[in-house]
């Protein structure tokens, strides 16, 4: 189960870039708190619990908790959008959504592959090819899955694993309805592909049978 972020808010009483200047200054950084119903409130969150956060990636596709001033018990939030600085990669900027159990949200959630090991395409050198190696999905804002796993254990070289192929969480759908999309395929080895090219090539200058003259 991922680690539950709780982060200290304050209302920020200066708004604008300025404002924002001098709020990271102080060892904040500025967000906005939306959703819920209720009007939007400009914040303040401390660096330090959303560096260590960010850095450990739990500030997108993660529930987390703020805790605000004068207000009884935690408010779940998911973070929307992280503004980071462009040179020393940290976060200046932070929208937070107000959820609750009823909250959808769409959200990309990583995919893990088990029992590589035991696929009979990667024992003859095949090699696992990820098309996509995160799936957006549909889920419930208070119960978003870490992770989507699949079983790869009876798969060979040709073979691909589509999204049915997942078990995917209750409340948990993808956001692509209309087709069975593949998320991986495992691929001949590259050795194999150059030989099959080779020969196709060789087979293609080929000179083909003099016709008779008659």
């Amino acid at each position: 189960m991922a680690e539950t972020d709780v982060f200290y808010c304050e209302v920020r009483q200066r708004t604008g870039t300025g404002g924002a200047r001098a709020t990271r200054r102080e060892g904040w950084v500025p967000g906005v708190l939306y959703g819920g119903g209720m009007d939007p409130v400009a914040i303040q969150l401390r660096s330090k619990e959303v560096q260590k956060a960010y850095f450990a990636g739990r500030m997108r596709a993660h529930l987390a908790n703020i805790d605000v001033p004068n207000q009884e018990g935690l408010q779940p939030v998911i973070a929307r959008d992280v503004q980071v600085h462009p040179v020393m990669g940290f976060p200046v900027h932070v929208d937070l959504l107000r959820v609750d159990e009823k909250t959808r949200i769409d959200v990309a959630i990583p995919v893990r592959f088990l029992n590589e090991e035991t696929s009979p395409g990667i024992k003859r050198g095949g090699v696992l090819n990820v098309v996509r190696h995160e799936v957006e999905v549909y889920a419930p804002a208070t119960a978003i899955p870490e992770y989507l796993e699949v079983d790869i254990a009876g798969l060979d070289i040709g073979d691909a694993v589509k999204i049915s192929a997942f078990k995917l969480p209750k409340g948990v759908e993808p956001t692509i309805t209309d087709r069975d999309f593949t998320v991986a395929t495992i691929t001949a080895p590259s050795s194999v592909r150059s030989s099959e090219a080779e020969s196709d090539d060789e087979g293609g200058d080929a000179e083909p049978a003099n016709e008779s003259d008659d």
